[in-house]
């Protein structure tokens, strides 16, 4: 038996390598585009959550400024409330009761 020739073996580790090496550029290139399509939507969570916190400013704000105008609004409701009532007591009964028609003074 004749043994293989050391060129036709040499370009066979050659054709081996090749292939290990293109199977591992196109793992690495799998890799990459997993990882740019990570980051992107990375940074997609990025904008969604700035978004949402400058949302979360402006409602917390508004809640705020409704909540003072809601404690301003009850306390002039309590001024006027008691306004009236010392109103209320002040009014003497009496006064408030019709006037009886003279006698002899109906109406024609």
């Amino acid at each position: 038996m004749t043994s293989p020739n050391p060129l036709d073996a040499a370009l066979k580790r050659l054709a081996n390598a090749l292939e290990s090496l293109e199977a591992a550029d196109e793992r690495r290139a799998a890799a990459e585009r997993v990882r740019a399509d990570l980051e992107e939507e990375l940074a997609v969570m990025q904008d969604d959550r700035a978004r949402l916190a400058a949302e979360l400013d402006g409602a917390l704000a508004a809640n705020r400024t409704l909540a003072l105008a809601n404690a301003d609004v009850a306390a002039r409701l309590d001024r006027a409330e008691s306004m009236l009532r010392e109103l209320i007591d002040s009014v003497d009964p009496t006064r408030l009761e019709e006037p009886a028609a003279p006698s002899g003074a109906e109406a024609r």
